[in-house]
């Protein structure tokens, strides 16, 4: 009776919530009041994947679904990105019938990485796809090692696991676990002898704590690393990236896949292999992942094209909190030709826990931004004064960047002031407060 009453509850809750716009975990949260245990008592499809890690977590299971969709599967997943056990409880639901059968043949998880353990209690998914972990949201997740140790519970014995292979922290889940496949990308033009960015959270082996060496490195401190003592290292990869070409957007994997990058960017690469990777586990060939992916555009707005003014705008959307989400942002506008102009917003932090805690912009290389093509720099919202202190500490002329607290301010400026290419960098939640300004200016 009581997993009848939670699903009906679920249900209904579902439904007024679309009616308003809400109600992605809320029903969820209700129908767990009923029924703690309501996830082990339903019916769920023979095929379960989950995706977690700290970025590429929605790009991924976006991917996924399209690809599994478009391969004549029916794919369920929480599209709306409510990602922690109410969330994944109200997917669930929702797409159950009254006796508790999940009418799909593949429910597609993408799962909070703090909360993965919570999640996947009752249940454990066919195949785990852990994308990355390292520093994340302070405030919440404090050092990336603790958020490994939030996740390893939830890692059942019977899940095949699927591993960034060039990340040296998660691909630790591999560690006493039979049944793994790994994904990485091989030595390329964007490789490096050496880690980059401000700081180097690879610099010792997460097994045994001795210092680690690289052979290569691709962004941070992911790439092909080594421990000088116990031997953690990066492991032979089952889906690989054989060939990257950002300046003319080609991805080539297993040496005869070719993939056109819609979004060029070494995050976006390792995001399809992620996708790929989990995709041929549940039998989808080759050609029609690539179709898919070549003619796909995420839907959730990480990257999207504008007009203000002269300008042609590009918004490079980064994790909240997340440094390297950011750096690798900044790498792919240091990477293009063009002169530019760049606009970085910083207007909320801490939206959870309200600290305004601003450190983590200390970890950001804007030292990137260094490089002729930039000829300008406004920094902007809430925080930029907090970011003007950073960039006192950058090799970056002052005369190139300027601050002006007011989002509309700037836009409006920067529409009256040259044609340009102009790149906007900002976190999830000042995106939609930047595009109203930006349609609202241009």
């Amino acid at each position: 009776m009581r997993k009848f009453l939670a699903i009906i509850v679920c249900k209904l809750g579902r439904f007024v919530g679309r009616l308003v716009g809400k109600g992605s975990s809320m029903p969820g949260k209700f129908a767990l009041k009923i029924c703690p245990d309501i996830l082990a008592r339903v019916q769920l499809p023979p095929h379960i994947i989950a995706v977690t890690g700290s970025n590429g977590k929605t790009s991924t299971v976006e991917m996924i679904a399209a690809i599994l969709r478009a391969d004549g599967k029916n794919v369920v997943y929480n599209e709306e990105g409510s990602n922690q056990i109410e969330g994944v409880t109200t997917l669930v639901l929702t797409h159950a019938t009254l006796g508790g059968k999940v009418k799909a043949d593949v429910l597609l998880i993408e799962s909070d990485e703090r909360y993965a353990a919570h999640s996947f209690k009752f249940f454990h998914p066919t195949e785990f796809v852990v994308t990355n972990l390292y520093r994340d949201q302070l405030t919440r997740n404090g050092h990336p090692e603790w958020v490994y140790d939030a996740i390893l519970p939830a890692i059942h014995p019977e899940t095949e696991l699927i591993l960034n292979a060039d990340d040296p922290l998660s691909s630790c889940f591999a560690n006493g676990h039979s049944s793994v496949r790994w994904f990485g990308l091989d030595r390329c033009s964007l490789s490096t002898d050496a880690p980059t960015g401000v700081y180097h959270d690879g610099a010792y082996c997460p097994v045994c704590r001795a210092p680690m060496e690289y052979d290569y490195v691709h962004y941070n401190h992911i790439g092909a690393y080594r421990c000088t003592r116990c031997g953690h290292a990066k492991p032979a990869t089952d889906y690989t990236a054989t060939a990257v070409d950002l300046e003319n957007g080609t991805l080539t994997i297993d040496g005869t896949v070719t993939i056109q990058l819609a979004f060029r960017s070494i995050y976006n690469v390792y995001n399809i292999l992620a996708a790929y990777a989990a995709c041929r586990r549940a039998g989808a060939a080759p050609e029609k992942i690539a179709g898919v992916i070549n003619n796909y555009i995420l839907k959730n707005g990480r990257m999207q094209k504008f007009t203000l003014g002269q300008h042609h705008g590009t918004l490079l959307t980064s994790k909240h909190e997340n440094s390297i989400a950011y750096d690798t942002n900044l790498r792919y506008v240091a990477s293009t030709k063009a002169d530019c102009a760049v606009l970085i917003i910083v207007d909320a932090v801490s939206r959870k826990y309200f600290t305004s805690e601003t450190s983590w912009l200390w970890d950001i290389d804007f030292d990137q931004l260094n490089v002729p093509q930039v000829k300008k720099i406004v920094l902007s919202g809430r925080y930029c004064n907090d970011l003007a202190e950073r960039f006192s500490f950058t090799a970056i002329a002052p005369s190139v960047w300027s601050v002006q607290p007011d989002i509309a301010a700037a836009a409006a400026a920067l529409k009256e002031d040259g044609s340009e290419d102009l790149y906007v960098v900002t976190c999830f939640s000042d995106r939609d407060k930047l595009l109203a300004h930006v349609v609202k200016e241009g």
